[in-house]
C-alpha cells in the first residue's frame, strides 16, 4: 500500500509540474505599434510608404505557441486602417481577425487594442493591412510562432533564422492604384520585386551551419520562384504544417503563402545570390539578395540561378505542389503527431463548389464567386450578426450561376461541419485562395473541370494543411475543412485586386447555443460603426 500511494503521489507531482511548465509558457506579450506614412526609395525613386513604428516592413512579431498578444495599434494615417493576422486562427475569436467583415476600421488619430492568442499553432505567417489598398504601400510584416520547449520539432534546432518577405511592388501610391480599380480598370503589371522592402539585402551565416529561411509572398498579384545559388532547400514547414523533408533547387510560392526551408552553408566560403522572380509572366521580374558566408573573401559571381525553364510551365509547378506531404509522425503545436487525425476517413457533411469569374457589372470590371461580387457594408457582418441588425448581408446567394451581380454574401455553415470545397478556375490566370480562422487539407489539384470522378485522385492520407492554396489556370483544387472554430470567417482571393473588386465572401460557422466553450464574448473595447453605433456590448 505504501509503495502504491507513493507512486500515485509521484505521478501527481509530475502532472502538476508538467501543467505548470506549459502554463508558464502561455506568456502575455505587450506591444504598441504606431502606423504612419514615410518616404522611402524601395525601387530607387522616392515614394510614400506605410510604416509601423518607423519600420518598413513592420516589426517582426515573434511568438511562442499559446502566447497571448496585447497589441495597441495607433492609426496616424489619414484613412481608417486595420491589420489582419494572416494564418493565425483566432480560436473562438473572430472578433480579432482584423478584416472589414469582423471589425470596424480604426479611424485616423485613434487606436484599437488587439487581444488574441497563438493557440495551438507553430509556423511561418505574416500580418498586413486588410483595408483598401494599404497593403500596396506597406504595413506588412513577418509573424513567426515558435514551438514550446516541451514539444519537439522534427529537425535539429537551426543555427539561425531569417525571415524573407518577398513581393511585387508598385511605384504608384496606393490611393492612385485604388482610383484605378474604382474606375473599373485593372492594375498594370508591378514595377519590381522586393525582399524585406529592399531591392538589395544581405543575410550572413557561418560556413558549415544550417539556417532556417522563412519565405512569404506578401505581394499583391504575382507568384514567385525562390532559389539560392549553389544551395538546396530542405522544405520543413508550410504555414504551420511540418512536411516530409524533400530537397528542392527552387520553390514556387504563390500570393499569400509561406514556407520554411533549411539551408546548410556547405559550399566554399564566398557570397551567393538569393533570387526571387515572378512566375507565369510575359516579362518576368527578378530581384536578388546575397547569402554572405562570414569568412567570405569573394562577392557573388557568375550567372544568377535560372528559374524553371518554361515561364508558363504550370504542369511543373503543379507537380511540385503534389510533392508537399504531411509529416505524419511529427508533432505540430501539440504532443500528438499530425497524422493521428485521419481526415481522409471522414465523410464530408457538405460539398461546396466555387467558381471565380471576371464579369463587367454596370460597365465596370468586377470579380465574382459563383456570379456574386462581394461588397463590404458599412456595418461589419460580425456586429450585425451579434446585434441582430437586419439587412446587412444575404445568405445562400452562392448557389446561383446566372448573370453576375453585386451583393454582400454569407455562406451559413454549422459548427463541426466537415466540408469539401472545390475551387474551379475557368480563367487563364493563376488564383490564390485564403481562408481566415482555419487551415485545411489540400487534397487535390488537376487541370480541366472537376467531376465526381476527380475524387479518385485525392490524397486522403498525408495531404498537408495550410491556409492559402493556389489554383492553376483552367484547373481545379480541392480542400477539406473541419469547421471547429465558431465565428464569421473571410474566404477571399489573396490576389488583392480580385479581393478588392469582389472575389470573396464570408463563412458563418455557427452553433445556436451561445457559450464560451464555442466562442468568446464580444470585446469590451469593440469599435462600433455603421448601424452598430448605439448598440452596447
Amino acid at each position: 500500500m505504501g509503495s502504491t500511494s507513493l507512486l500515485h503521489l509521484l505521478c501527481l507531482v509530475i502532472a502538476l509540474v508538467s501543467v505548470s511548465l506549459v502554463q508558464a509558457e502561455d506568456a502575455y506579450k505587450y506591444y504598441t505599434w504606431t502606423v504612419t506614412y514615410g518616404t522611402l526609395y524601395p525601387l530607387g525613386s522616392p515614394q510614400q510608404v506605410i510604416l509601423i513604428n518607423g519600420q518598413f516592413p513592420g516589426p517582426r512579431l515573434d511568438l511562442v505557441t499559446n502566447d497571448n498578444v496585447i497589441l495597441n495599434l495607433i492609426n496616424k494615417l489619414d484613412e481608417p486602417f486595420l491589420l489582419t493576422w494572416n494564418g493565425i486562427k483566432q480560436r473562438k475569436n473572430s472578433w480579432q481577425d482584423g478584416v472589414l467583415g469582423t471589425n470596424c476600421p480604426i479611424p485616423p488619430n485613434s487606436n484599437y487594442t488587439y487581444k488574441f492568442q497563438a493557440k495551438d499553432q507553430i509556423g511561418t505567417y505574416t500580418y498586413f493591412p486588410s483595408t483598401q489598398l494599404h497593403k500596396a504601400s506597406g504595413g506588412f510584416g513577418g509573424l513567426n510562432v515558435y514551438h514550446r520547449s516541451v514539444i519537439p520539432i522534427p529537425y535539429p534546432n537551426p543555427d539561425g533564422d531569417f525571415t524573407l518577405l518577398i513581393g511585387d511592388w508598385y511605384k504608384t501610391n496606393h490611393k492612385t492604384l485604388r482610383q484605378t480599380l474604382d474606375s473599373g480598370k485593372s492594375l498594370a503589371f508591378p514595377d519590381g520585386l522586393l525582399i524585406n522592402g529592399q531591392a538589395h539585402s544581405t543575410f550572413t551565416g557561418n560556413q558549415g551551419k544550417t539556417y532556417m529561411f522563412r519565405i512569404s509572398n506578401v505581394g499583391l498579384s504575382t507568384s514567385i520562384n525562390f532559389r539560392i545559388q549553389g544551395h538546396t532547400l530542405k522544405l520543413v514547414e508550410v504555414e504551420g504544417s511540418h512536411t516530409v523533408q524533400n530537397l528542392y533547387d527552387s520553390l514556387d510560392v504563390h500570393v499569400g503563402q509561406s514556407v520554411a526551408v533549411l539551408v546548410t552553408l556547405n559550399q566554399p566560403p564566398k557570397d551567393y545570390y538569393i533570387v526571387a522572380s515572378t512566375r507565369f509572366a510575359e516579362t518576368p521580374l527578378t530581384t536578388t539578395a546575397v547569402l554572405h558566408y562570414s569568412n567570405s573573401q569573394s562577392s557573388a559571381l557568375g550567372p544568377v540561378p535560372a528559374p524553371p525553364v518554361d515561364k508558363y510551365d504550370y504542369d511543373w509547378s503543379m507537380k511540385q505542389a503534389r510533392t508537399y506531404r504531411w509529416n505524419l509522425t511529427a508533432n505540430a503545436a501539440r504532443p500528438n503527431p499530425q497524422g493521428s487525425f485521419h481526415y481522409g476517413k471522414i465523410t464530408p457533411t457538405k460539398v461546396i463548389k466555387l467558381a471565380n469569374s471576371v464579369p463587367l457589372i454596370n460597365g465596370k470590371l468586377r470579380y465574382a464567386v459563383n456570379s456574386v461580387s462581394y461588397v463590404n457594408p458599412d456595418t461589419p457582418l460580425k456586429l450585425a450578426d451579434y446585434f441582430n441588425i437586419p439587412g446587412i448581408f444575404s445568405v445562400n446567394l452562392l448557389q446561383s450561376n446566372g448573370p453576375a451581380y453585386i451583393a454582400t454574401s454569407v455562406l451559413p455553415t454549422s459548427l463541426h461541419d466537415f466540408i469539401e470545397v472545390i475551387f474551379q478556375n475557368n480563367e487563364n490566370t493563376m488564383q490564390s485562395w485564403h481562408l481566415d480562422g482555419y487551415d485545411f487539407w489540400v487534397i487535390g489539384h488537376d487541370f480541366g473541370q472537376w467531376t465526381d470522378a476527380s475524387r479518385k485522385t485525392y490524397n486522403l492520407v498525408d495531404a498537408l494543411t495550410r491556409h492559402t492554396v493556389q489554383v492553376y489556370p483552367k484547373s481545379w483544387t480541392a480542400i477539406l475543412v473541419s469547421l471547429d472554430n465558431q465565428g464569421m470567417w473571410n474566404l477571399r482571393s489573396a490576389i488583392w485586386e480580385r479581393q478588392y473588386l469582389g472575389q470573396q465572401f464570408y463563412l458563418r460557422v455557427w452553433n445556436a447555443q451561445r457559450n464560451l466553450a464555442n466562442e468568446y464574448d464580444i470585446p469590451s473595447n469593440v469599435l462600433l460603426c455603421g448601424k452598430a453605433v448605439g448598440h452596447h456590448p
